[in-house]
């Protein structure tokens, strides 16, 4: 198995649009294990030679599935750079006939040190186009963080995708209905580094349920001043948002 890593992604966009680190970050040594033993069956049944690409998704400790492709997936620069292992040689190689054990490439490659891939969007450059990610790529690039800890090769692959990061400030928090609980730990996370925090009705209901109040944020139709003048004013740091389409909190 050449490497296993885990996404930011969940199921609704591609994760091609999304973060993913090496070695995994939020995956336990268990699961990593189930997956790795059902990438070996995979590859034995299906009888594959050269590089395949599985994907699976994870929901309450349960392992599911997506697809196996029997081909190279646009992770494999990545990878190769992150373990220093020439994926697209190698498969060649044994595509033409050479053994893994003739290549001196026998087992997986985990790295003492992080590095994690992130997307770089166009948004900014095209105003007025629908920013929501979905099934069909978006991205039109790509940035490398290599740190000792995940915070630090996430760090720098977000300064590499022009991420601006903010240490104080104000952040915005609006989230659909299906976010509400995740939000609060977000929330106090912010809250412990120093922001203050601004929330749309719903959003603030369930974060004052636990504690924690936010300046309420007047929706458009609110009346003034509302979400989109403090949006003008350029009040936020950060905006937590998330939408079941072109509808918000």
């Amino acid at each position: 198995m050449a490497a296993s890593w885990n996404t930011s992604s969940r199921l609704a966009f591609t994760p091609v649009d999304s973060a993913c680190s090496l070695p995994a970050y939020t995956l336990s040594q268990e699961i990593q294990n189930v997956m790795r033993q059902q990438v070996e069956k995979l590859a034995f049944e299906l009888n594959v030679r050269g590089l395949m690409n599985v994907q699976f998704a994870v929901k309450d400790n349960e392992v599911y599935l997506i697809e196996v492709n029997p081909r190279a997936a646009r992770t494999v620069p990545f990878v190769s750079k992150a373990t220093g292992v020439p994926l697209a040689k190698v498969a060649a190689r044994v595509m033409a006939g050479k053994t893994l054990a003739e290549q001196g490439v026998t087992e997986e490659v985990i790295p003492p040190y992080y590095s994690v891939k992130e997307v770089v969007l166009p948004f900014n450059k095209f105003q007025g186009v629908d920013p929501i990610l979905g099934p069909e790529m978006r991205s039109t690039g790509e940035v490398m963080g290599v740190g000792r800890t995940f915070a630090e090769a996430f760090s720098k692959a977000m300064l590499g995708a022009q991420s601006n990061m903010k240490k104080s400030g104000r952040a915005l928090l609006s989230v659909r209905e299906g976010d509400k609980k995740r939000i609060v730990d977000l929330a106090a996370k912010l809250q412990k580094f120093g922001f203050e925090l601004d929330a749309t009705h719903g959003t603030a209901v369930v974060l004052g349920e636990a504690g924690i109040n936010p300046r309420l944020v007047n929706k458009v139709h609110e009346g003034r001043p509302h979400i989109q003048d403090r949006l003008k004013n350029g009040e936020y740091s950060y905006i937590v948002n998330t939408t079941a389409g072109s509808s918000g909190d």
